[in-house]
């Protein structure tokens, strides 16, 4: 089975990063898996969607900010809720696409090679300020992100 993961965020904005952070953890470790493939979803989002085309499983990580919980609070969101409340918003930045909007897009794309198989991880985190390095609670809950793939995605 083919597999996408597709990690969100600005590496440049601290804590948003942690969708970076995880698929360059699972590239680290995944590097010679031809049946993985690790999108980097913070630049150049759409055309990556043309290239998930052949995969029967997605899984996407990205950062959640306001809430409510603790920063590294993490929440695993089956893919019942992500398919009932797509967005296609026409006014959609490219650059600045969400993993909703990503999976909207993907599915008016590929259609019926669209795969059924989504898990979408979601990390709290609180600073979004211009800096480079990510919190000790949102790594350490990346790096659980990273142990849960690798134990219960792609076994």
């Amino acid at each position: 089975m083919k597999t996408a993961i597709m990690g969100f965020g600005n590496p440049c904005r601290s804590d948003d990063a942690i969708g970076i952070y995880v698929i360059e953890e699972l590239s680290n470790l995944l590097k010679n898996n031809e049946n993985i493939s690790i999108f980097d979803m913070g630049t150049g989002a759409f055309e990556v969607l043309f290239k998930l085309k052949g995969h029967q499983k997605i899984i996407l990580i990205d950062g959640v900010l306001n809430t409510g919980e603790k920063a590294g609070t993490l929440y695993k969101v089956p893919a019942s809720e992500v398919m009932s409340a797509p967005q296609d918003d026409p006014m959609v930045f490219l650059h600045s696409i969400k993993w909703d909007q990503a999976l909207s897009y993907a599915k008016k794309i590929l259609q019926d090679q669209y795969p059924e198989d989504i898990t979408v991880y979601l990390i709290a985190i609180d600073n979004i300020k211009l800096e480079m390095d990510l919190s000790q609670p949102v790594k350490n809950a990346g790096d659980k992100v990273v142990q849960l793939i690798l134990e219960n995605e792609l076994g």
